[in-house]
């Protein structure tokens, strides 16, 4: 079974334009530089500085899996760039809220 559902998989991706294991390993990979932008991001706020080039790297790394199936992928159905779109907005609004909590946050323990 656990052949069959991998070469489902296989074929699906090679239908597509995409290798589903290399989009996995840019998701998996992409997370520990995410949270590493994120904490940048919080301490560079805390400090006053500048939170351009933390911010943009965060969103980045964010959707860097989706940007290898947007450039690489091929006959993507509309649903799924929808359900994407979806994601990645409810993903944005997550992290802005969460940071600008642990900026607040932190604000205050330095008080």
């Amino acid at each position: 079974m656990v052949g069959s559902i991998n070469d489902w998989i296989l074929d699906l991706g090679a239908d597509h334009g995409v290798n589903p294991y290399v989009f996995a390993a840019i998701y998996i990979g992409a997370i520990p530089f995410f949270l590493l932008s994120i904490a940048w991001l919080v301490k560079r706020a805390r400090m006053g500085g500048s939170t351009v080039l933390p911010t943009m790297l965060a969103g980045f790394f964010f959707v860097s899996a989706y940007l290898y199936l947007a450039i690489f992928g091929e006959d993507i159905p509309v649903w799924v760039w929808l359900f994407l779109a979806a994601l990645i907005g409810y993903g944005a609004w997550s992290t802005v809220r969460n940071t600008r909590a642990k900026i607040a946050l932190r604000g205050k323990d330095s008080r």
